[in-house]
């Protein structure tokens, strides 16, 4: 059995600015129909990755493949480019009717009228856009403006879509609506897709593969699960919301049945360090349980400790509990939970967590 060709791949890539480097990707690539998230802090790189990809960036060395050859020339460049589209923050429409806007990328490709029309056509129905064909683009809201340049982009039937923040500032009904409609054409097309956003459900929610950037690098990539529930480092466990990260010590190890010493309290846990390692023990806030009586014996849970709650954060649906375990823990709490538990800042409670939930990595020597 032969192994499957990539869309698109990026080795060696180096970019400077004013003598600095500001991107430094080893290797990078896109399979077919697969979508990858590109998350990180502002700076980290993402839309210069795009961008590179493309070939709309001066780079001090790296090379991209299409299908296995090499992208070298203004020609093959050229070509790359009309197997593609892109999807920016600012939908920078045309000043025309919403149906010309649709059909400029069409028109740019030599496409015929009548390939043209129903192309357009298609596009604007898929995206509830058909009753505005004729409207001035100037007219638009802004969650009508992204339509326009989502059905712009899918109505070119492109091998691989770039998306750099297209959601940005669109209040949630509108986002939610924009993403699942695009979410579906590209599951039932077909297209490979790179999604650049600062949003990690939207990551979590389309996304095979999530890629975290720092500082011009690629810290760590591999499956949603993989990423958001095993991070290599402080940096990523932090970036993907373990609110809980704390220095301890290992002081047992039976058969990967841990121990770890933290502010002078026990941690139970799971992992495969020797006594004596220095590491980080992580917990997400929606993996602690929280109670106001001692929990039943039987409890799963490994970790128990009584603690006081110091802050409450709304998070929408949920409220965000800061704990004082004699170590600082959060917990996520429903709305319906935090009334029904009488909660507040000041009471006292009792935070558990299992064994299985706490993520440990090692801290390097300082």
């Amino acid at each position: 059995m032969t192994q499957q060709q990539n869309l698109l791949d990026l080795q060696e890539l180096r970019v400077d600015r004013g003598g600095v480097t500001v991107l430094d990707i080893p290797s990078f690539s896109l399979s077919e129909n697969e979508f990858v998230s590109l998350i990180g802090p502002n700076g980290a790189g993402k839309s210069t990755l795009l961008l590179s990809l493309l070939g709309l960036i001066n780079r001090q060395s790296g090379t991209v493949c299409y299908r296995g050859g090499a992208v070298a020339s203004q020609s093959q460049w050229l070509e790359l480019r009309r197997r593609t589209a892109m999807v920016l923050q600012d939908p920078l429409l045309f000043d025309s009717t919403v149906f010309d806007n649709v059909a400029s990328g069409l028109k740019l490709r030599g496409l015929g009228r009548a390939e043209i029309k129903t192309r357009v056509a298609t596009y604007l129905e898929r995206f509830n856009l058909t009753h505005m064909a004729q409207r001035s683009a100037r007219k638009l809201s802004g969650g009508e403006a992204r339509r326009v340049s989502l059905a712009r982009a899918f109505a070119v039937e492109p091998e691989v879509i770039f998306f750099d923040e297209p959601f940005a500032n669109l209040d949630p009904p509108t986002r939610q609506a924009l993403t699942d409609d695009m979410d579906r054409i590209i599951r039932d097309r077909g297209i490979a897709a790179i999604l650049v956003t600062h949003d990690q459900s939207e990551a979590l929610r389309m996304s095979q593969r999530i890629v975290v950037m720092n500082r011009g690098s690629i810290v760590q990539q591999g499956t949603p699960a993989e990423v958001m529930n095993h991070p290599v480092n402080e940096f990523v466990a932090n970036f993907v919301g373990m609110e809980t990260i704390l220095e301890g010590e290992v002081i047992s190890n039976n058969e990967q049945q841990m121990a770890v010493m933290v502010a002078g309290r026990e941690v139970d846990t799971i992992g495969d360090a020797e006594p004596g390692a220095q590491v980080y023990c992580c917990i997400r806030p929606e993996n602690v349980t929280i109670s106001v009586s001692h929990p039943d014996e039987k409890s799963s849970a490994r970790n128990l400790y009584p603690g006081r709650v110091t802050d409450v954060a709304s998070m929408g649906p949920f409220l965000r509990l800061q704990l004082d375990c004699g170590f600082p823990l959060t917990s996520y709490v429903t709305r319906e939970s935090f009334a029904k538990l009488e909660l507040c800042e000041g009471r006292e409670v009792y935070a558990s967590f299992k064994a299985t939930s706490v993520h440990l990595i090692r801290r390097r020597a300082a």
